[in-house]
């Protein structure tokens, strides 16, 4: 078979979702890894006040595109951004552009997705289905469309424990639940949200389940594959380790974590973390196009693009790997020194967020206050548990996705390309991943300098200390409050002391008596 840059060769690509984290990786990724690319038309919308032709020139001006710039300079040229409205009738796109893409699109890479997963109902319906069917509409329409490249979520039948990859029947017919929404008013379609979308945890998981229906049965004279991401997160190698850029998913925790804001979690520590680097799933995607372009296969493929069961990585080491790594290069001006408890506990939980949350946010404002500025840490928190509230559903719970397609893939790649698009996660190592990522959030979500860590040292052991002071403190009242003034509790306490003393008596002894 000819390679996945063969294969790419003068073809003109079709890519919606350029502007979020992963379309813009997958079109970085192609353009420099698929040189002759013919040319990657680019499905952008307007937004405040900026043309698609600027947002996109803004993300191809970014740091992700140092790479690209320095091995291909010109390639700039073959990236044609199209004025379209996903959530807008025929996609809202002109006349000329239309034919356009009907004549020479090849290739279609649907990334556009809400990924907000307290989005409403009908927007989430609009965003992830309506939109799918349209795109699917005008894939019809195409006179030399190759592949249809459909990104969904590992998660999109999370009510099942066992995921195979295929695509299961939907929990309602998409085409019922559009007709409905056209005549409900908001108020009745929040009501009736949590019984629609029953076992699943929110809208998103929910319409990416109906997306999929809509791409297998709409889509079925197509030759269709869909690409399931886990939690997709930093990159691993490409174009560099760590690079991310968003507060969305696990990376808005690990910054949280890193200031000393989060420090307790509801988490199970044995729940399989099911994290996949960003270049991983993007070189899934490139692959399979490829594997679906040149070898047609009859029915729809489907690849879980997960870690859990090849290369398992746990909640509960997440947690210590993130710590340690923003003990040894922290964030500038943490809150409180990094340290998170994990619990599935429901008490203890609650008990926690009391204690290490809201009291210390609490009492942080009134100093703002005090100090005569504007008290934020109570909102800061807030926003946190909500966020908290939507994950919490992920890192308590496991599911075991079959990988058999993804494997069937990996074994297809010739040598070169089995480098050049690595999907084989059996290679991640976890310790130095999460490293990666905690230090990409330092430097390209919050853009601090390296230069800035030896005062972030400073200031963390600035906390230590103030820390131990406190806790001295602390101890010196409970003595002076209940101890020094009851009998019982001085008895008790000298107790203690003179066992302590006796143990201590004893072991030195016996020491002594060995030498």
């Amino acid at each position: 078979m000819v390679s996945i840059p063969e294969y790419y060769e003068g073809k003109n690509v079709l890519l919606t979702g350029a502007t979020g984290f992963l379309g813009k990786v997958l079109l970085e990724k192609l353009l420099r890894s698929c040189p002759k690319v013919n040319s990657v038309y680019v499905l952008v919308r307007q937004k405040a006040g900026q043309t698609p032709q600027e947002r996109v020139e803004e993300i191809i001006s970014g740091k992700l595109f140092d790479r690209l710039r320095d091995e291909n300079p010109d390639f700039r040229e073959k990236v044609i951004a199209i004025n379209s409205e996903l959530t807008q009738p025929k996609l809202a796109l002109s006349e000329e552009d239309n034919e356009i893409i009907i004549d020479s699109v090849n290739i279609i890479f649907h990334c556009a997705a809400t990924v907000r997963f307290n989005e409403n109902l009908r927007d989430a319906v609009q965003l992830n289905v309506i939109a799918t069917r349209q795109l699917i509409l005008l894939a019809q329409q195409m006179k030399n469309l190759e592949v249809f490249m459909h990104v969904s979520t590992a998660y999109a039948y999370c009510n099942r424990k066992h995921i195979d990859e295929v695509v299961y029947p939907p929990p309602v017919d998409p085409k019922k639940l559009i007709d409905s929404l056209e005549w409900m008013d908001d108020g009745l379609v929040n009501d009736i949200t949590p019984k629609l979308i029953g076992d699943r945890p929110n809208t998103y998981i929910y319409t990416k389940a109906l997306a999929e229906y809509v791409v297998q049965q709409e889509g079925a004279k197509l030759n269709v594959a869909i690409v399931r991401p886990s939690i997709v997160g930093a990159s691993w190698k490409e174009p560099f380790p760590g690079w991310i850029d968003n507060f969305n998913g696990p990376s808005g925790l690990f910054i949280a974590a890193g200031k000393g804001i989060l420090r307790t979690m509801r988490a199970s520590n044995n729940a399989l973390a099911d994290l996949v680097p960003v270049d991983v799933v993007v070189n899934t995607s490139l692959a399979a196009a490829w594997y679906s372009g040149v070898n047609r296969p009859r029915n729809i493929m489907v690849y879980n693009c997960t870690t859990g069961s090849t290369n398992p990585f746990h909640w509960g080491e997440v947690e210590y790997h993130v710590i340690s790594t923003f003990k040894r290069n922290p964030l500038e001006q943490a809150f409180r020194r990094p340290n998170v408890n994990l619990t599935s506990n429901h008490l203890l939980y609650h008990y926690w967020i009391a204690v290490s949350h809201k009291a210390p946010a609490f009492l942080y404002d009134i100093y703002l206050r005090m100090t005569g500025r504007s008290p934020r840490m109570m909102k800061t928190i807030t926003r946190l548990h909500k966020a908290m509230v939507f994950l919490e559903y992920f890192t308590s719970n496991s599911w075991v996705w079959n990988t058999d397609n993804v494997n069937m893939l990996m074994n297809q790649l010739n040598p070169e390309d089995k480098k050049t698009f690595n999907i084989d996660v059996r290679q991640l190592h976890w310790a130095e991943y999460i490293e990666n990522y905690c230090m990409g959030t330092k430097k390209y979500v919050l853009n601090e300098e390296m230069s800035g860590l030896p005062a972030a040292r400073k200031h963390l052991n600035k906390l230590r200390n103030i820390r131990y002071g406190f806790n001295t403190i602390l101890v010196i009242l409970i003595w002076r409050i209940f101890i020094a003034r009851s009998q019982m509790a001085r008895n008790i306490w000298y107790f203690v002391v003179s066992l302590c003393y006796k143990f201590l008596s004893y072991f030195r002894a016996s020491s002594t008596m060995r030498y």
